[in-house]
């Protein structure tokens, strides 16, 4: 008798949603999650609604016989971030959880004083050009791996890094670059790509191209690259970077137009400053490079105070601000302070001009979150 084995589309459901569910082997079988039985496979596809018992988080999806159960899948019911059919982690996760209601971080007003105030909040993307903002890709479970190569400008994070193959495509975007599958791009260089179905997502950073004679592209080179498990919350190593200077993932914390022009995002969005502390704290894992301690740790949590005034934001712009309240903002990286990320598209340009000509948020109007247990590093 063939083995039971299941996969569910979506992976990252909604309560009481009624998910599609595959079917591998002898049939009838009991579905069930967390050992519950929630419907009966009586054909290879079975349509389920999700009882209320399975409440928010991370389940385990199993077709069932009286003599055992197959191979699990995970199923991750979500009030936060999905992306073709995927979660973009777990509801508790740190990207997206509320902290409207954190208390301050002691050092809060020193930290804010010295690189926010007096900067505008400024979306790091574009509308008409698509050199800017950082892009990403959305794959099949079956796409083709191409060998991941480490060193680029004289920069190696391999022993930090995942390893290849990589199923990223050869006309993956890439950050800096002004067309899809184009040049090797300026900057960062970030490569983003999420593998529908599996849920695991790649990021590359300073990736290049590498070509055979022919011209055909027969690997990808790197500085760093990390994989993430998105039903789940994963940190790196102690010490470790990732794709991004904080050893976080890069893809949680995007601003992108579809959620904004919802009228709800429900995560915290990345964010840059010029200094990031030698320390970290979670869910980073990485030292930023000054011991300055009006500089903060990667991984600080900031938000929009309360009181700020949402009344002259319409549409999208009101949807940032109200996040900005209740996720915040994640520091991840060193950059231009207040500069947060997001991907490229025509329709921000009503947006970019509310929030950075017409109505500005200025450094001042926020405030740090306290945060878990902050780890140093030592001196270089």
């Amino acid at each position: 008798m063939a083995a039971l084995a299941v996969t569910v589309e979506p992976v990252g459901a909604r309560p009481a949603a009624v998910v599609t569910v595959h079917v591998r082997g002898a049939l009838p079988a009991d579905l069930r999650v967390d050992g519950e039985i929630v419907g009966r496979a009586t054909r290879a596809r079975a349509r389920v609604r999700l009882p209320a018992s399975v409440g928010l988080g991370r389940h385990r999806l199993a077709a069932c016989r009286p003599a055992g159960c197959g191979r699990s899948t995970p199923l991750v019911v979500t009030d936060g971030p999905v992306l073709s059919g995927c979660p973009v982690l777990p509801p508790g996760a740190a990207y997206n959880r509320d902290v409207s209601g954190a208390p301050l971080a002691p050092d809060s007003a020193a930290l804010v004083t010295a690189q926010a105030a007096g900067h505008p909040l400024h979306l790091d993307l574009g509308s008409t050009q698509r050199e800017y903002g950082i892009p990403f890709a959305v794959v099949p479970i079956g796409q083709r791996r191409l060998p991941l190569l480490f060193g680029t400008d004289g920069a190696d994070y391999s022993s930090e890094s995942d390893r290849g193959p990589v199923p990223v495509p050869a006309g993956a975007p890439v950050e800096g670059a002004a067309g899809v599958g184009g040049g090797n791009g300026s900057g960062d260089r970030h490569v983003l790509v999420l593998q529908r179905g599996r849920c695991v997502l790649t990021e590359l950073y300073n990736a290049v191209r590498v070509r055979a004679a022919s011209g055909a592209v027969r690997a990808w080179r790197v500085s760093s690259a990390a994989r993430w498990d998105l039903t789940r919350e994963q940190r790196r190593r102690p010490g470790y970077t990732s794709a991004d200077a904080a050893g976080l993932p890069i893809l949680p914390g995007l601003l992108r137009y579809e959620e904004a022009a919802r009228g709800a995002i429900r995560h915290a969005l990345r964010f840059t400053l010029p200094r990031a502390r030698r320390a970290y704290q979670p869910p980073a894992s990485h030292c930023g490079t000054t011991t300055d301690l009006t500089a903060p740790p990667y991984g600080s949590r900031w938000r929009l105070r309360a009181g700020f005034d949402e009344t002259p934001y319409r549409g999208p712009a009101l949807a940032i601000v109200r996040a900005l309240k209740r996720y915040g903002l994640m520091f991840a990286d060193q950059g231009s302070a207040l500069f947060v990320s997001g991907t490229s598209d025509p329709r921000w340009a009503p947006v970019i001009d509310e929030l950075q000509n017409r109505h500005p948020i200025d450094g001042g109007d926020f405030e740090v979150v306290a945060g878990g247990a902050v780890s140093t590093c030592g001196s270089r």
